[in-house]
Parts: C-alpha cells; structure tokens; sequence
C-alpha cells in the first residue's frame, strides 16, 4: 500500500482519537494501529516516520514513532 494511503488512514484514525475525550489519543491511535494494520503497512508507516513524516497529523506522528519502537 502506498504511504499516501496510509498516511491519510493514519490521519482519519487520529482524529478519531482525538474527538474522544476519555482516553489518551495518542495511546488509542497506536493501540488502533498494532491491532488492525497489518505488519507491513505498520513498516511502510514506521520507516515513512523516521524520514520525517510529512504529511502525518502530530498525534499519528508519535503514535507512530511510539509504534516503531515496540510493535513493528
């Protein structure tokens, strides 16, 4: 999958998480992304991160780099 898709799943999944009020969203946002994505669009994501991450709401930003470091 291409990261231009990701980033904008990433970034819809993020303001999900960031209407919801009750939780850490950028807890919800990588739990959300260890569930659901497949391991190597976690890769392709994580690996987009690392080179900067244009394009990635802040949130999904550090969800991701959170992610990249325990559950890739």
């Amino acid at each position: 999958m291409s990261p231009d898709r990701l980033i904008y799943m990433a970034n819809q999944i993020g303001k999900y998480f960031s209407s919801q009020h009750r939780q850490d969203p950028v807890a919800g946002i990588a739990n959300h992304l260890k569930k659901f994505w497949d391991p190597s669009m976690r890769r392709t994501i994580a690996a987009y991160a690392d080179q900067g991450g244009a394009g990635l709401d802040p949130l999904v930003l550090q969800a991701v780099r959170t992610l990249s470091v325990t559950h890739l």
